[in-house]
C-alpha cells in the first residue's frame, strides 16, 4: 500500500475555474444587452421608416397638388421631419440617448438609419469605450401593391 504523497491544493484550480465563470457570465450579460438595445432600436428605425414613407409620399406637397396618377415619390426632406417627429413622439432619445438618425430616398423606398450607444452593464477589459449599436429599416412606397 502506497502512502499519500501527493501534495497540492485545489484552490488554484477553482479560483480559475471561478474566474472563467465570471467571465463568462460579463460577456453573456454585456451580450444581451447589446441585443436588447439593438431589437429596441430595430423597432424604432422600422417605425421611424413607415412613418416617414408615408408622409414623405403623400406629405403637403401631396395634399396641395394631389396624389400623382404614377408612381409616388418621396420627399426626402418631408420623410426626415416625419422621421425626426416620429423620434421625438416615441421619446427614442429617453431610451437612447445620443442616438442619431440618418434617412435616404433610394427610389421609391426610404432607408432610415439609427445609431445610439449603448450603456453595457459590466465593464470587460478591451471592450470600446463607447459600444455603439446600429439599426436600419427601410419601407417602399408603391401604389401598385395593396
Amino acid at each position: 500500500m502506497r502512502g499519500r504523497t501527493d501534495r497540492g491544493s485545489s484552490a488554484p484550480l477553482v479560483i480559475a475555474f471561478t474566474a472563467i465563470v465570471l467571465l463568462l457570465v460579463a460577456v453573456v450579460v454585456d451580450a444581451s444587452a447589446a441585443y436588447l438595445a439593438r431589437q429596441r432600436l430595430d423597432a424604432l428605425a422600422d417605425g421611424a421608416a413607415l412613418q416617414g414613407a408615408d408622409v414623405g409620399a403623400q406629405g403637403a406637397d401631396a395634399y396641395d397638388g394631389g396624389l400623382a396618377a404614377g408612381d409616388l415619390a418621396i420627399s426626402r426632406a418631408e420623410a426626415e421631419a416625419a422621421v425626426r417627429a416620429y423620434l421625438r413622439d416615441t421619446r427614442a432619445a429617453l431610451d437612447h440617448p445620443g442616438i442619431r438618425a440618418t434617412v435616404r430616398v433610394d427610389g421609391d423606398r426610404l432607408v432610415v438609419e439609427l445609431t445610439a450607444p449603448v450603456d453595457l452593464p459590466l465593464r470587460l477589459p478591451g471592450t470600446p469605450e463607447e459600444p455603439v449599436v446600429r439599426a436600419v429599416g427601410s419601407a417602399v412606397v408603391d401604389p401598385e401593391t395593396g
